[in-house]
């Protein structure tokens, strides 16, 4: 069972009370983009054959509360983070390890890196690597100590299509909204203060991410002018999410940015004899542009490769002189496996890549511990451990993928290791359960209430620009600074917490001083 350690919280609402808010969040929400595509399942295809409507994003009708000191904690560790992935990501011959224990359990992997192999073998021809990451988090409470002070501890560490940058801008101001316009019971104003909502700047960060490689860049080859290229999945339902940073973009930094489906690649882009990225908007045939900066929101799947074509895609946009946000070898960095392998306790790992021991101790704090299901000695204990169900219960088993939806929990582990050839097990890794604090809050998803415990999990956003002339170990950090925060919050009986996904809902942090 939980431990509690918050305030009674949220508010009881009246019927009058809960109207109100229901009412002001659903049009301040669509007034300001806090919006997603209705799902099929909330409206066919035959009912919005245009795909014109949208819909409140999945939210929470209160700012759930969240210790001070771990968001603290969250946020200041980021850059940090951001230095330890983009020397990862430029240590191709340790990289190259890691892959190797995949590419026969890991078709996913497998391809990715045989694109990295084409591109090597024909020659990089940019150095420069843009991530927009995120560092994922949960309070952790440890269950065996009742005088424990609450910490965070990292969920994953995203370096491909780090959602949500948009949406958690809006839902901080929404929350901030309601507490200014006294929208919530005046019992609860002594919790929820204005001081305690601290607005994401998750938006203007991200765009100056993109803005500074898109300087970094230069002038154009091609004597065309230069725009940013979003990669996105068709059909797109958490569009607004993107959108508010290709605005932001434009309107703060006068840089243009086009949305092109991961499956037209190759029917819109071609590259000069410079491998110049060139791409002809549709609509405007006789106008082509160059593309300074990749921004992938597709292709960090498997579900996103129908074939062939689409691997020939993802080959032709890494060989080009753009710079991506991220490159082929910051997408496999991302894996759960480099994540393994540096949070496997008295790993050696981290002081490769991080030789700065204040700044890995702090990093340290934040690992669960994480367990290869190889045949090495921590592999074979991992295996011991989720094969038996009485010790599997404090265990998420989780595969090489990105997106919700894909890990085992608890007791369904060793059934599911079964029904697996051992052979496939290595591309699994066996992580600890974070154990949260117990929290309430309410969830308002497809015009339905979800009321009841919560767990939440925070996010921090960073920006890292760097340099890396591949077949050296050696890299220049550029920029690499800290973009704000995201909330994900689902009900407490859900494994999963992706908000795209149909899980989560995008949520403000209340802080509170434990």
């Amino acid at each position: 069972m939980s431990r509690q350690i918050y305030p009674q919280y949220p508010p009881d609402l009246s019927e009058t009370q809960l109207q109100y808010l229901l009412t002001t969040i659903k049009d301040w929400s669509i007034a300001h983009g806090l919006a997603v595509r209705p799902p099929p399942s909330l409206v066919s295809h035959e009912q919005d054959p245009a795909g014109a409507l949208a819909i409140t994003a999945p939210v929470t009708l209160f700012p759930s509360l969240f210790p001070r000191a771990c968001f603290e904690q969250g946020r200041a560790i980021q850059t940090a983070y951001n230095e330890l992935y983009a020397a990862i990501a430029s240590d191709e011959a340790w990289l190259k390890e890691i892959v190797e224990e995949l590419v026969d359990v890991d078709d996913f992997i497998a391809e990715l890196w045989k694109v990295h192999l084409a591109v090597k073998q024909e020659g990089y021809v940019q150095p420069l690597t843009l991530g927009l990451f995120r560092s994922d988090y949960m309070v952790h409470l440890d269950p065996s100590d009742a005088s424990a002070a609450p910490t965070v501890k990292q969920v994953e560490f995203n370096t491909i299509a780090s959602s949500f940058g948009g949406l958690s801008s809006q839902v901080s101001a929404l929350h901030k909204y309601l507490t200014a316009t006294e929208a919530y019971p005046e019992e609860s104003s002594s919790i929820i203060k204005n001081s305690a909502l601290p607005l994401s700047k998750s938006v203007p960060s991200l765009a100056a991410g993109l803005a500074d490689a898109h300087t970094a860049y230069g002038s154009s080859r091609a004597s065309l002018p230069l725009c940013v290229l979003f990669l996105v999945q068709s059909p797109e339902r958490n569009v607004f999410d993107q959108r508010h940073l290709e605005y932001e973009l434009f309107s703060s930094h006068d840089v243009k940015a086009f949305r092109l489906p991961f499956g037209e690649v190759q029917q819109h882009t071609k590259l000069d004899e410079k491998r110049t990225l060139i791409y002809t908007p549709p609509q405007t045939p006789h106008k082509p542009y160059e593309v300074s900066v990749l921004y992938f929101r597709a292709g960090y799947s498997p579900d996103d490769y129908s074939g062939k074509n689409d691997w020939d895609s993802r080959l032709h946009l890494e060989r080009s002189a753009a710079i991506k946000c991220p490159s082929i070898l910051t997408h496999l960095a991302g894996s759960k496996k480099v994540q393994q392998v540096l949070a496997t306790p008295h790993s050696p790992h981290l002081a490769r890549f991080l030789p700065d021991e204040a700044k890995a101790s702090e990093l340290r704090k934040t690992f669960a511990p994480i367990y290869p299901l190889d045949k090495s000695e921590a592999g074979l204990e991992a295996r011991r451990l989720a094969t038996n169900s009485e010790t599997a219960v404090k265990y998420v088993l989780k595969p090489q993928r990105e997106g919700g939806g894909n890990n085992v929990y608890r007791k369904a582990i060793p059934e599911f290791l079964k029904s697996q050839p051992e052979s496939h097990w290595p591309a699994h890794i066996l992580m600890e359960m974070i154990e949260p604090p117990a929290l309430n809050n309410t969830i308002f998803r497809n015009g339905e209430l979800q009321k009841g415990g919560v767990i939440g999990e925070l996010g921090v956003y960073g920006v890292c620009l760097w340099k890396h002339d591949v077949g050296t170990t050696k890299s220049e950090i550029l920029k690499n600074y800290e973009a704000g925060y995201l909330l994900r919050t689902k009900g407490d009986q859900s494994e999963e917490g992706g908000v795209a996904a149909g899980f989560g809902a995008v949520d403000s942090a209340c802080l509170v001083d434990i």
